[in-house]
């Protein structure tokens, strides 16, 4: 499977509508997509690979049928943008979440939407995403070594 194309990412109700390059026909590209929920593992959709079970030929038609699919389905509604907070470095997804005055974040890879964060709070979006990099520059200097 090719990465997770995190930048084309849509948040949605609740959701965050991830798009993927599911295959190649002919030498057009197939997308799918994959959902992280807000709930986390309390939805059936968290870490779901295309719950409507349709793929299309394009991007933002994929993103659409992700959309038309949480309106019918959600288990929840929510009019909060909880994934706001979002960045992209190094392929990697980062998003960061805040309570009070601490921040704390969730880290995935890019091949799988497998959390890698450690459990650090921090003071400030700035102070997170400042060791997150850190750590992925110093991971990349590793392996280039090797």
């Amino acid at each position: 499977m090719s990465r997770l194309l995190y930048e084309s990412s849509v948040s949605y109700k609740g959701y965050l509508i991830i798009p993927l390059i599911f295959g190649k026909v002919d030498n057009y590209e197939i997308y799918s997509y994959k959902l992280l929920s807000e709930i986390g593992h309390k939805s059936q959709f968290h870490k779901a690979e295309n719950p409507a079970g349709i793929y299309e030929s394009g991007v933002s038609n994929i993103i659409d049928i992700a959309k038309e699919h949480i309106d019918q389905n959600s288990e929840f509604v929510n009019q909060r943008d909880s994934f706001k907070s979002r960045y992209i470095y190094r392929n990697h997804l980062i998003i960061i979440f805040q309570e009070g005055d601490k921040c704390f974040y969730d880290h995935y890879p890019p091949e799988l939407l497998n959390n890698i964060a450690a459990p650090k709070l921090f003071k400030s979006e700035y102070e997170c995403l400042s060791w997150i990099k850190q750590g992925l520059d110093g991971r990349h200097v590793r392996q280039r070594a090797n």
